[in-house]
């Protein structure tokens, strides 16, 4: 199996019958066979042909994921064009226009709630001469054409012998090394780069992620992460296509609100077997799970914390669960399973066996969580540049805190600053090699030099391997907070554990480039706060209430400090000396979180550059700095 071509075909040819895809039509799920599917494929790739597209022409898309979607991405490769897959989250003005320019796309594939951002910058885009509008197109005009009118063409093209052999000649003659997509990086830390995988990238990269866990043809998932998203693009369509599975596309509301609001209904109804997950949406799941369950009352609560305090005992790391001393708690972890935790996996649809966890390192804390209500978030980690799946947790490896084991049919080694190999357990940079990293980034050779070097791409990701084969990964080297004597420490774990561990922080970035101390940018989580104030009998926002307010975020910081709670979970030099409570919070309109949810480093310390060289004065070793309490004041106005 050497394309995605190939894979499809193969595909249809085992499982005509059975649904690949699933789409919310007039209230209800309505399935699409493999079959059927080939079938709208064929038509679309050779309306591409009747508009002119030639192999090597790129193609801009951008939509909610959907039948049409994949009819999109799929019809691309047959007419041998290449797919450039764009976030419903990029705003036009910079970043979708910064995308389509970079890659050249001559035309772009938008939906109803995607295609004004496109025409809005449609004048400073030459290149494009067409806007394949997914629904109906507002009124006429010359750059404008509808997805149903070219699967007629297309149709109407296939109904004459010689055009069908051109069209399968076309087809036919995508080979391994022709790119599929331009996959842009997100930028936290730099200008999007774009990436160019190819055919064989994602089609060897489906074979290696099979080698990490088993799917069946009757397993169902419900895609809640973006399509253009590479673990979900790689790691749902193709490796749930590859095995003869089906995939549902979530219900598109009126607003991104609305569709977000749907994923609740929208999992019942599909009853899914395995769902993609990113740690902002763990959070969500487990907050609204903690909502539920305390809207039952005291006892409900009591019952689910104690069943919670067996189930984590009993499942240890995840690997050693129910081993030993462990045995014993069998049966009441079984007595948990069935009078309340099997309870909360209905309201997932009742078929959920495990999340498969990527895009980001998700807190033990909260893989422990979901182990112990029996849904289990089995954390994988990859990146775009490797199209992207390295490793994962399996039901049949499972170590919490880690990042699972690597897929087969790839190398992997940690190296050091200087590229240099070190010994099993060091900590140094993950670079691999395999047929799942990329080609290269387009027009940006000097980038693809300093990334792969002799065939190894190095990551700029920090980790180690254990002694039992699993990864570990500490964070972004980018991201690394570097002390005045040039030692070296990710923030992720800090930032994490700050965030997950205390109800009054909502954000937190350290900051730390070879200085004398650490500092934190900090975004309070007020409504937390003013509960706690009104405990205490302190008004909010009062004079006193500014100061205990700060205080209380004091006292987070110092509970991974000498006697605090969570003392020796992270080394005293990197915790927080001096911070500040910001003004505003990191979001995608201020453009301090990108499309995936990932701070961007570069442009928050570009942002906050006053603060930042405010951290590093006298004045801000005094908790109750002027600045503190103006920003405190800030967010009750």
């Amino acid at each position: 199996m050497n394309t995605l071509i190939e894979l499809f075909e193969t595909s249809v040819g085992k499982y005509p019958d059975r649904p690949l895809m699933w789409e919310k039509t007039n209230g209800e799920y309505v399935p699409f066979s493999y079959k059927q599917l080939q079938s709208e494929v064929y038509a679309f790739g050779a309306g591409l042909l009747t508009l002119g597209i030639k192999k090597g022409d790129r193609i801009g898309l951008i939509a909610e994921g959907r039948v049409d979607w994949l009819v999109s991405e799929l019809g691309m490769f047959y007419a041998g064009a290449v797919n450039v897959p764009l976030s419903i989250k990029l705003d036009a003005g910079t970043e979708i226009a910064f995308r389509l320019k970079h890659s050249g796309a001559k035309m772009v594939i938008a939906s109803w709630t995607q295609a004004e951002k496109v025409e809005a910058i449609l004048s400073d885009l030459p290149q494009v001469e067409k806007i394949i509008y997914i629904d109906e197109i507002p009124e006429e005009a010359p750059h404008r054409i509808t997805f149903k009118s070219i699967k007629e063409a297309g149709r109407k093209y296939l109904e004459d012998g010689e055009n069908q052999k051109t069209f399968e000649k076309v087809w036919r003659e995508i080979g391994p090394d022709d790119l599929a997509n331009i996959s842009y990086t997100s930028g936290t830390t730099a200008d999007p780069k774009g990436i160019m995988l190819s055919q064989h990238n994602y089609a060897e990269n489906v074979r290696q992620a099979n080698t990490l866990m088993t799917i069946t043809p009757e397993y169902k998932t419900l895609t809640i992460l973006p399509w253009d998203h590479s673990f979900a693009h790689t790691a749902c369509l193709y490796c749930f296509m590859y095995n003869g599975a089906s995939i549902a596309g979530q219900e598109i509301g009126k607003t991104p609100m609305e569709t977000l609001k749907n994923i609740p209904k929208n999992i019942n109804e599909i009853k899914p077997d395995i769902l993609m997950s990113v740690p902002a949406l763990s959070k969500a799941f487990r907050k609204n799970i903690e909502s539920a369950i305390r809207a039952k009352g005291k006892f409900t609560e009591k019952l689910f914390n104690a069943g919670l305090k067996v189930k984590y005992a009993y499942n240890g790391l995840g690997f050693n669960r129910g081993k030993g001393f462990r045995a014993f708690l069998k049966p009441l972890a079984f007595v948990f399973n069935k009078i309340l935790f099997s309870k909360i996996r209905a309201n997932f649809g009742g078929n959920i066996k495990f999340f498969i966890g990527g895009g980001a390192l998700l807190d033990i804390e909260l893989q422990r969580f979901f182990a112990a209500i029996g849904m289990p978030v089995m954390q994988g980690y990859g990146l775009s540049e490797a199209s992207p799946v390295i490793s994962s947790n399996s039901l049949d490896a499972h170590k919490f805190g880690s990042s699972g084991k690597l897929v087969k049919y790839m190398d992997l080694k940690i190296c050091d600053d200087d590229g240099k190999e070190l010994p099993l357990g060091e900590k140094g940079e993950i670079v691999i090699k395999g047929g799942n990293v990329m080609l290269g980034y387009w027009k940006n050779e000097k980038a693809t030099a300093e990334t792969i070097k002799d065939g190894w791409l190095y990551t700029g990701d920090m980790g180690y391997m254990d002694k039992d084969g699993f990864l570990y990964v500490l964070g972004r080297f980018k991201s690394l907070l570097i002390g005045n004597d040039g030692e070296k420490f990710s923030p992720e774990g800090i930032e994490e554990a700050l965030v997950d561990q205390s109800p009054f922080i909502e954000q937190c970035m350290l900051y730390n480039n070879q200085n004398p101390y650490t500092t934190a940018m900090i975004v309070p989580n007020i409504q937390a706060i003013n509960r706690e104030l009104e405990s205490r009998n302190v008004k909010p926002g009062s004079g006193e209430g500014l100061r205990v307010a700060i205080e209380i975020i004091q006292q987070e910081i110092n509970a991974y400090k000498q006697g605090g709670k969570f003392e020796g979970m992270f080394p005293v030099r990197w915790l927080p000396t001096t911070w500040i409570i910001l003004p505003e919070s990191f979001n995608e309109d201020n453009h301090l979180l990108n499309s995936t949810m990932k701070m961007v480093r570069g442009k928050i310390t570009e942002y906050f550059a006053d603060e930042l060289k405010f951290l590093y004065t006298g004045e801000a070793k005094n908790i109750y700095n002027e600045k503190n309490l103006e920003r405190f004041a800030k967010w009750y106005d």
